[in-house]
């Protein structure tokens, strides 16, 4: 789960070394923690936030075959 986000993130933004990806676990939870240099923070979360919903959508997706959930934080 966290390459997949990182390398959605990268290839979205314009500083790709400043994309930092973290991952915990809670029991049938994944939340995935998405830093990213703050010019590029618009990119990632897009016009009305469809960008995030789309990699929230495919997370879930993700999550899904392996039975559990996930969440996005954007910070």
């Amino acid at each position: 789960m966290e390459k997949l986000v990182e390398f959605l993130a990268k290839s979205l933004v314009e500083h790709p070394d400043a994309v930092e990806v973290s991952q915990r676990s809670y029991r049938d939870r994944v939340v995935v923690r998405l830093v990213v240099d703050p010019e590029d923070t618009g990119r990632v979360i897009g016009k009305g936030g469809r960008v995030a919903n789309a990699i929230r959508t495919v997370m879930r997706v993700a999550a899904a075959n392996d039975g559990r959930d996930a969440t996005l934080k954007i910070l």
